[in-house]
């Protein structure tokens, strides 16, 4: 057991969340409760410019319905608060001004023209530009300057953003939870900007501030912030910091061909990447979401666990509680996770059947408010309701689907596939039909069990083909080829419904 963890989601409030995002947070949440911790969610809006109003909310009510809510955040027990990056950005100019000041960074005024012009003329020569240790004493900045300069610049107005001053000739070496010691040369790193010239700070100088600040003990984030860990670490030594420790998860990859997930592959494939639906407030453009496609949340949570994740064991269905005495970083795996969705749906299976009828007749009852309507041959009370599920669920991956699976036991069917009224009804069997409602009146009791003694005595007394009968039998009740046992649906019809059915299925198919 490890002290005073405390682990941090940071996204951005650029769009909506997607899958990987919420594999982020999970992740943190169950590491974070595995040691009795502290799962803070902080919203990095920064970049003003793909700052989207509604997606804050969206994440927010995203982690609530996926049931790992944060313990400090937005408006939550606000510790270290304010929890939004736009509303602590008076905090971080000093830390700006301290690396300054401590010769770690330095002012940069090439305007973006200038760049654009080294950046053309380095393609020209085949040559890659990189603001670093090699050129940067030859460009517009402090390190070239005067002092004088550099104060009159900023006194006028001069546009600027702060650089990091990447130590040269260096080997770091860096251990990441998950991928081992990391080795990089500092020789082979660009200045990166830490301060904006809009007067906010890049992700880079608020991200290793906040997480200072906030006594963040882990960094558990997306493989793609790999390449950033150096600067990160570097930060951390010029402001003479105990850096978190690191740990880099695997990407979720396409379920098909290279590279990771994307809304594409989603609208490609047909399945939603993002947890909740989601409607872009520019285009007007509704993504579909895991909630609105049916799923539950403990199943999308249970899948996305494994997406990069073993416990080691055979068992792959587990509780939220289960996930959190058994979750390991040292367990999640360095190699990118495919996504896969019939894995995915079998988890949503799983959930569906272990859910009791009763749960399900609750969660089915709404549909049926909109399906059955006046069209019923009885009223039907929450038993026969259960019963129904029972007799249907194995074959369900969604609550959806239960309609399609039981409308015939809710109302009689009008009508019959010609393709298979074809095939099952043939000359002589209206007949059959006749003689199996004589079979059908002179039974009293009319459970599954009695229901299928008689009809199958009748059957083998007359010598008849199984087929002959059962086919047309089901045809008549259901209206198509499918359904659970047979003697099942015309018991909880019952006798007069089940030999309506069948006369109505004679006087149409004859």
């Amino acid at each position: 057991m490890l002290d005073n963890v405390r682990v941090r989601f940071a996204p951005s409030p650029t769009g909506p969340l997607h899958i990987g995002g919420v594999r982020t947070a999970l992740f943190n949440y169950l590491f974070a409760k595995k040691h009795h911790g502290t799962f803070i969610l902080r919203i990095e809006d920064t970049d003003q410019n793909r700052y989207v109003a509604n997606a804050e909310q969206y994440i927010i009510d995203s982690l609530k319905w996926c049931n790992i809510p944060f313990d400090e955040g937005p408006n939550i027990n606000e510790k270290f608060g304010p929890y939004r990056q736009s509303e602590r950005k008076d905090i971080y100019k000093q830390y700006a001004d301290y690396l300054i000041d401590n010769n770690k960074a330095y002012y940069a005024f090439d305007t973006a023209e200038e760049l654009n012009f080294h950046r053309k003329d380095h393609e020209a020569k085949k040559k890659t530009f990189i603001y670093n240790w090699h050129n940067r004493e030859k460009l517009k900045n402090s390190l070239s300057l005067s002092k004088e300069e550099v104060t009159q610049r900023i006194n006028n107005g001069d546009k600027y953003v702060i650089r990091f001053k990447t130590p040269t000739n260096e080997t770091l070496v860096m251990q990441d939870i998950i991928r081992g010691e990391i080795k990089m040369e500092t020789n082979v790193l660009d200045d990166k900007i830490l301060f904006k010239s809009d007067g906010m700070p890049t992700y880079h100088l608020a991200n290793i501030v906040d997480d200072h600040l906030m006594e963040i003990s882990h960094v558990i984030r997306g493989e793609e912030w790999l390449p950033s860990m150096a600067l990160h670490v570097l930060l951390y030594k010029a402001f003479n910091w105990k850096a978190p420790k690191f740990a880099h998860l695997p990407l979720i990859l396409k379920p098909t061909g290279k590279g990771k997930l994307s809304k594409r592959d989603g609208d490609k494939f047909g399945f939603p990447v993002f947890p909740l639906e989601y409607t872009d407030e520019k285009t007007k453009e509704v993504s579909r979401g895991y909630r609105e496609d049916g799923y539950f949340n403990d199943a999308l949570i249970n899948m996305l666990a494994f997406l990069g994740w073993n416990p080691g064991t055979e068992q792959e269905i587990f509780s939220l509680n289960e996930l959190v005495q058994s979750f390991d970083l040292q367990k999640v795996h360095k190699a990118g996770a495919r996504f896969d969705l019939d894995k995915t749906k079998w988890y949503q299976q799983q959930y569906l059947h272990a859910k009791s009828d009763a749960e399900l007749v609750a969660l089915f009852n709404p549909i049926l408010d909109t399906k059955i309507g006046g069209s019923t041959f009885k009223t039907f009370d929450n038993a026969y309701k259960t019963k129904v599920v029972g007799l249907i669920k194995e074959r369900a991956t969604f609550v959806a689907d239960f309609w399609d699976l039981s409308s015939f036991f809710f109302a009689p069917p009008t009508q019959f596939n010609k393709k298979t009224a074809k095939k099952a009804w043939k000359e002589g069997t209206s007949e059959l039909m006749e003689a199996l409602i004589s079979i059908l009146n002179t039974i009293d009791d009319f459970t599954t069990k009695e229901v299928e003694n008689k009809v199958k005595a009748w059957i083998t007394s007359k010598e008849i083909g199984f087929g002959k009968v059962m086919q047309p039998f089901r045809l008549s009740l259901v209206g198509a080829m499918k359904g659970p046992h047979l003697f099942d649906i015309a018991s909880m019809l019952g006798k007069d419904e089940t030999i309506s059915r069948i006369k109505f299925a004679i006087k149409t198919l004859s």
